[in-house]
């Protein structure tokens, strides 16, 4: 059976962590910033886990755990 492919916008927007967790970047934080709270825009610096059943659908576009 051939390779399984990775979708390429997959692997840019998701990593997977050690223990197979899948990290996300957080929403709403690219333009109209000065109309949004100073919470909001420090709670969106880092990145997030992903919960269970959206990382189970990442997961298919990631087959071989792209990091």
């Amino acid at each position: 059976m051939p390779k399984m492919k990775t979708k390429s916008s997959t692997k840019r927007r998701f990593r997977v962590t050690g223990t197979g967790k899948i990290l996300g970047n957080v929403a709403y934080k690219r333009h109209c910033l000065g109309s949004k709270p100073q919470k909001m825009k420090r709670k969106a610096r880092g990145t997030f886990v992903l919960a269970d059943s959206d990382a189970r659908i990442v997961r298919k576009f990631l087959p071989y755990g792209v990091s």
